[in-house]
């Protein structure tokens, strides 16, 4: 509907109206247009944080406590926002000597009183649906950055077109904070595997790593998806959805007497050959994944014969 139409039914002036809609999509119940708004739904769809923090919540503990894993001493990271972004910050509060960089208040919140966890926060305005600071702000306070790995989420993620998000503006800066990484892991539980949504963030030829849990056997899409985010070097590290991962949020060791179950649960999908570099990439810090250029020729032409099909 119009603002115009809005006014007009509620009875009330067009600025009043324009004040409530944007209100409301920061609540995730509309999307604002130019001169209008629309109801969410199919690509524009994203609920709000208070929606989103009881979906999947044994999941996203599992895939947590495995990305975790990923991180070492002394790492400075890019974290991005989101629910599962969240859990994994509450995790990575036991690492010394981390740098955490990110647009989350609730990432920033987890790490607060963590004492040996450095946290630097980018600029920007907030984003009250999902707690993240975006806009152009954001994405200033990006530039020159230089990092081993970002952590990110998102609203959806195929091997077509990668991870993609419902919002522009969460989109325009989770894109800068893969630009500021060397290596990109993204947190995906199985029900995004397959989902498609509006914005594009993370093209699958620059994310290294899928950190995801383990689907049920009768979801087809999410198995197939799988399949073909490693076709295209992907790296698939999958995490128990029962047991270990998902009761080991307290940080109990696990048999080993030092490491988490969820990282004895781990299970890497073999690469079928080489990654290319990250945009923008030092000439000190690479993907782990890159294995060399020698067959870089060949596994462009592979992937390039793949998307054909």
């Amino acid at each position: 509907m119009s603002l115009r139409e809005l006014a007009r039914v509620v009875q009330t002036s067009e600025v009043t109206v324009r004040r409530d809609v944007r209100a409301l999509e920061a609540e995730g119940l509309l999307d604002r247009r130019h001169g209008g708004a629309v109801l969410p739904g199919g690509f524009t769809r994203e609920s709000g944080f208070p929606q989103k923090s009881h979906l999947a919540t044994a999941e996203k503990t599992a895939i947590a406590d495995l990305a975790a894993s990923f991180v070492e001493e002394g790492e400075a990271i890019v974290v991005g926002a989101g629910t599962t972004t969240q859990e994994l910050a509450r995790r990575l509060a036991r690492v010394p000597g981390l740098t955490v960089v990110t647009n989350s208040l609730l990432v920033a919140q987890a790490l607060a009183h963590a004492n040996r966890v450095e946290v630097v926060m980018t600029g920007g305005t907030l984003r009250g649906s999902n707690y993240a600071l975006v806009g152009s702000g954001a994405e200033q306070s990006l530039q020159g950055l230089r990092v081993s790995k970002a952590f990110l989420s998102g609203s959806g993620l195929t091997a077509e077109r990668g991870l993609s998000t419902s919002n522009m503006l969460s989109a325009s800066v989770d894109r800068a904070l893969v630009q500021a990484a060397a290596e990109v892991v993204v947190l995906a539980d199985h029900s995004k595997l397959g989902t498609d949504t509006m914005f594009q963030t993370v093209p699958t030829d620059v994310i290294t790593r899928l950190v995801t849990d383990e689907s049920p056997g009768h979801d087809d899409r999410a198995a197939t998806e799988l399949q073909a985010l490693a076709d295209q070097g992907v790296q698939i590290a999958v995490a128990g959805s029962s047991g270990g991962g998902a009761a080991n949020s307290s940080g109990t060791p696990g048999a080993s007497g030092g490491e988490p179950v969820a990282r004895q649960q781990r299970r890497d999908v073999p690469l079928p050959g080489p990654r290319r570099q990250v945009p923008g990439a030092g000439a000190g810090l690479r993907p782990a994944s890159a294995l060399g250029e020698q067959n870089g020729g060949v596994e462009r032409a592979r992937v390039a014969d793949l998307r054909r099909r």
